[in-house]
């Protein structure tokens, strides 16, 4: 986590069904839009009423990206803790627009009105791993990782790139 980064949690549904990629170095990416409403009851009307809907894009990489695309669907409802990042982009018009999107570092489905089982994916006593010993060595998930480390700092692909993925790995 970076000095003055802005965390955020995010309870909502998912708009479509993930949509995974992979970058021309192999890395998983998956993205997907969450929307989220405050629903307040009317008492005057009997009724619950939305309030605004929050639409939020997001993104994520490597294994996480690829046990998203494969849990979750439409509709379902998730929790998304992740970085709210802000971006400049020029539409059709020419008119510069700012967007906000969310690097997410952990989802899950909401268990408020669902239940779910869990299984564990394949492959995550390496990675669980190399972050133990992260924990205490800080450049060891660096070195032992063959696939580039996404950092909080990597740059945003430059116009003509991929919105909302780091160029460091679109290149």
């Amino acid at each position: 986590m970076s000095v003055g980064e802005t965390r955020i949690t995010v309870i909502g549904n998912l708009t479509a069904d993930p949509r995974l990629f992979f970058s021309r170095q192999g890395v998983a990416v998956v993205n997907f839009t969450v929307a989220a409403s405050r629903r307040t009851y009317d008492k005057a009307a009997d009724r619950w009423v939305d309030s605004d809907t929050l639409f939020l894009r997001c993104s994520a990489f490597r294994q996480l990206a690829e046990n998203i695309a494969e849990s979750l669907t439409k509709g379902a409802r998730v929790v998304v803790t992740g970085r709210l990042r802000q971006h400049g982009y020029e539409d059709k018009e020419g008119i510069w627009r700012t967007a906000f999107e969310v690097d997410v570092e952990d989802v899950g489905p909401s268990l408020r009105w669902a239940t779910a089982q869990v299984t564990k994916a394949p492959g995550d006593g390496d990675q669980m791993e190399s972050v133990a010993r992260s924990a205490t060595d800080p450049w060891a998930f660096a070195a032992a990782s063959s696939s580039p480390v996404l950092s909080g700092s990597a740059p945003v692909a430059p116009v003509g790139g991929v919105p909302g993925i780091p160029s460091d790995l679109t290149t």
